[in-house]
């Protein structure tokens, strides 16, 4: 049984929250009383999922948005706060994945369009968010990294050093905004059972069974194990907990 937070009268933020990790985490903020914001860049698919949040009674609010882009977050972020009148908790979730590659072949074009959605897309969500919960004197903050931010792996340098860099701003900002009210810490995700990643086995870049059998827990995890990882971050049950890196992983970086 997950535990229960009443997040009544608050509200969330959630990038890349169409599907996956983001879409759990929108459900479950939504479920535990928070309205909720839901920007993604595939603009029918975040309608749709404000559009379930909002049939089930809850208050959700579909926002275009390419993380990539600081002025389309900006607006995102501000959107959400007049529409709902603050902004309390935030999760930094949209990513993408590059196919696997040589680290002395890999384009630059790729490098740079991994960094501009996994790191430069979560300094720039969380910039905005920060502006409105520096002026609130509270509020929480969880950014997406990945077990690939605490260890290494061949053929994957740039989504590596994007998710390690995700934690450096997390850290740096946690302590730079600790004394304002505000913590931010990071998730850092295993092998997750999401599209991105049935994408990848569908497409041979990852073996489920080999991805089952590295980790102590011999299965992948779901989006829901995030969510609850999040929420917990989020919450007054965490009220001391900042700049901190937590493995949702099955035991993987426990090796």
């Amino acid at each position: 049984m997950n535990p229960a937070y009443d997040f009544t009268g608050q509200v969330a933020f959630v990038t890349g929250a169409s599907s996956g990790m983001g879409l759990a985490a929108a459900r479950a903020f939504a479920a535990c009383g928070a309205a909720v914001g839901l920007a993604d860049i595939d603009g029918n698919a975040a309608r749709a999922a404000a559009q379930e949040l909002t049939d089930a009674g809850h208050r959700a609010l579909a926002l275009v948005c390419d993380v990539t882009d600081e002025d389309q977050v900006a607006v995102a972020v501000a959107r959400t706060v007049a529409t709902f009148g603050r902004l309390d908790m935030a999760y930094n979730n949209a990513g993408i994945m590059a196919p696997p590659t040589d680290a002395a072949d890999e384009d630059a074009g790729q490098f740079d369009r991994v960094n501009a959605v996994n790191l430069r897309g979560i300094w720039a969500s969380m910039k905005h968010q920060l502006r409105h919960m520096r002026d609130q004197g509270s509020g929480a903050i969880v950014n997406c990294s990945s077990l690939g931010g605490l260890v290494g792996n061949p053929g994957r340098a740039a989504y590596h050093a994007s998710k390690h860099g995700v934690i450096g701003l997390t850290k740096s900002a946690a302590l730079e905004y600790g004394p304002r009210g505000v913590r931010v810490n990071a998730v850092c995700p295993g092998t997750i059972s999401t599209p991105m990643v049935d994408a990848m086995v569908a497409g041979g870049e990852l073996d489920r069974g080999q991805a089952e059998a590295g980790q102590a827990i011999d299965r992948l995890g779901t989006a829901e194990e995030i969510a609850q990882a999040v929420l917990w971050l989020c919450s007054p049950g965490a009220s001391y907990v900042t700049g901190v890196a937590l493995p949702v992983d099955g035991g993987y970086t426990a090796q």
